[in-house]
């Protein structure tokens, strides 16, 4: 039997030490949703409350037809998004794996400098609502800012050029396969660690994106999940920050166990999507990052 080293030793233990920060972290927050205000305020966050209460999650349960339908707005965008992000990327990154393609120097460096600079947050807005109206649309929460991006691009090109060896696409187009055909039984088939690593980056964009909602949704229909947590935090703070006008129920909100209970509800569905990915995610991200 193989003795245990040193450095196995080592490395176990800076591995649970690094599990245990990643752990107590949700632990706590967890547990700090279901603690009683008063003890909140008073005693602060503990993993071991001296007393606990639901007023959290009833408060935010008093509107459970508005979340479910928020939540099926963010399961939509999510999915929509994602599969639109996906298949742009890879397309765009499939043509630039092509050595003939007319201009790629230029679009090489057309894609990267878009990583380093961008046009700011007015012309972006006045680019998206005067040219593509996607104000108070269903496309405003999916086009802007996460519809794809340089660095998706790159890796996949990266992860496609080195990964995928030349003589499978030359073998191909010697048999009349034409670039979709490449793209459909050579591409998307090889290419899934790549995709799924860009896949689960994407999906957890779209899942948390708050901004697209701020910026281009003012209809409430048409929210995601972190609009309306995002709108109910605000509620919350300007009701307990007028509690002199607006009452004493006022100052009995939950706003602290809220806020807890409200993240607790955001990332509970990114730790269920997580599993089907991460047998794809090490490798997608360690090939894709090496430089071709």
């Amino acid at each position: 039997m193989r003795k245990t080293s040193r450095l196995e030793y080592f490395s176990y233990l800076f591995l649970s030490l690094m599990v245990i920060c990643v752990i107590l972290p949700i632990a706590l927050l967890v547990i700090s949703s279901f603690t009683e205000e008063k003890a909140l305020l008073l005693n602060g966050y503990t993993l071991f409350p001296k007393r606990l209460s639901l007023e959290a999650y009833r408060y935010i349960l008093q509107k459970a037809n508005t979340i479910l339908r928020c939540y099926g707005n963010s399961i939509f965008y999510t999915f929509a998004g994602t599969a639109a992000n996906l298949l742009i990327s890879s397309l765009f990154a499939y043509a630039l794996c092509q050595k003939n393609l007319p201009g790629l120097r230029f679009i090489n460096f057309f894609v990267f400098f878009t990583v380093i600079f961008n046009g700011g947050l007015v012309p972006t807005y006045l680019t998206w609502t005067g040219v593509f109206h996607v104000k108070n649309s269903v496309w405003g929460q999916l086009l802007p800012t996460l519809l794809t991006n340089a660095m998706s691009i790159l890796m996949m090109r990266t992860f496609f050029s080195t990964s995928i060896p030349p003589a499978l696409f030359e073998a191909a187009q010697i048999d009349g396969a034409g670039h979709l055909k490449i793209y459909r039984t050579i591409i998307l088939p090889l290419g899934k660690p790549i995709l799924a690593t860009m896949g689960l980056f994407g999906g957890l964009a779209y899942w948390n994106d708050w901004t697209n909602g701020l910026y281009y949704v003012t209809d409430t229909k048409l929210y995601n999940i972190q609009n309306y947590l995002y709108r109910l935090i605000s509620d919350t703070q300007f009701l307990l920050s007028n509690s002199e006008s607006s009452g004493t129920a006022a100052s009995l909100l939950p706003a602290t166990g809220v806020k807890m209970a409200i993240a607790c509800i955001a990332f509970v569905p990114i730790i269920c999507m997580f599993p089907f990915v991460s047998r794809y995610f090490k490798q997608g991200i360690m090939v894709g990052a090496v430089k071709g």
